[in-house]
C-alpha cells in the first residue's frame, strides 16, 4: 500500500507525463508523420472527381443520342457505336479499393476512350445534317458536352497532381520513414495513363 507522500508524489508526476506525451504528439505532428494519409485521401477525393465529370458526360449521351436519331435515323452504325461504348464506359468503376489494381485503371481509361472515340464519330455526322446543327436541344447539348469535356480535363489534371504528391511523399525524406514504420501497407499508387494522343487536353466539341 503507497504511503500518502508516495501516492502525492504518483500524483504530481501524472501531468507532466501528459505534457510530454501532447509536445511528443505536436513534435511528431510536424515532422509530417500525417502528410501521407492527407495526401492519401486528396489522391481518392481527386479520383471521385474524375469519376463524377465521366458520369455527368455518360448521363449526356442517351439524349444526344436520342436528339440526333431524330434528325439522322439512318446514321444506325454511328449510334449504336455510341450506346454501346456508353454500356462499357459506365460498366467499369475503379473505386478507393480497386484504386491500386493498374489492370483496372487501364480497363476503366479505355473504355473511357472509345466512349471519347465513339462521340467524336457522332460529331462527325452531325456536319451533314444542317437541320439537326441548328436544333436548340441540340445546341445545348452541345454545349453541356463542352463543358463535360473541359471539367474532365481538369480534373483528370488534378488527380495525377495528387497521385504525384502522395508518391513523392512516401518517396523522399522524411515521408519515406514514416512510410516504412506505420504505413508499408498503403503502397505506390498508379497515376492516370493517356490512352490517347493529346489526352490531357480537352478535345474539341465541334458541330
Amino acid at each position: 500500500m503507497q504511503t500518502p507522500v508516495t501516492a502525492l508524489s504518483v500524483a504530481a508526476r501524472q501531468p507532466w507525463r501528459w505534457l510530454l506525451l501532447l509536445v511528443l504528439m505536436l513534435s511528431l505532428s510536424g515532422c509530417g508523420i500525417n502528410n501521407i494519409p492527407t495526401l492519401d485521401e486528396k489522391v481518392k477525393s481527386a479520383w471521385s472527381q474524375v469519376e463524377n465529370q465521366y458520369q455527368r458526360r455518360a448521363d449526356l449521351v442517351p439524349n444526344l443520342v436520342e436528339t440526333v436519331k431524330g434528325f439522322a435515323s439512318q446514321e444506325r452504325e454511328t449510334l449504336t457505336a455510341v450506346t454501346e461504348a456508353r454500356a462499357k464506359a459506365t460498366s467499369i468503376q475503379v473505386d478507393a479499393d480497386t484504386l491500386n489494381d493498374p489492370q483496372k485503371m487501364q480497363q476503366f481509361q479505355q473504355a473511357q476512350g472509345q466512349l471519347t472515340g465513339a462521340l467524336s464519330r457522332l460529331m462527325a455526322v452531325s456536319e451533314r445534317y444542317p437541320e439537326l446543327k441548328s436544333n436548340q436541344n441540340f445546341l445545348a447539348l452541345q454545349s453541356q458536352l463542352e463543358g463535360t469535356e473541359n471539367r474532365i480535363a481538369v480534373a483528370r489534371r488534378d488527380f495525377i497532381q495528387a497521385v504525384e504528391a502522395y508518391n513523392t511523399e512516401i518517396r523522399t525524406f522524411p515521408g519515406k520513414i514514416w512510410h516504412s514504420v506505420l504505413y508499408s501497407d498503403m503502397p505506390i499508387r498508379e497515376n492516370f495513363e493517356a490512352t490517347t494522343e493529346n489526352a490531357d487536353q480537352a478535345p474539341k466539341v465541334e458541330f
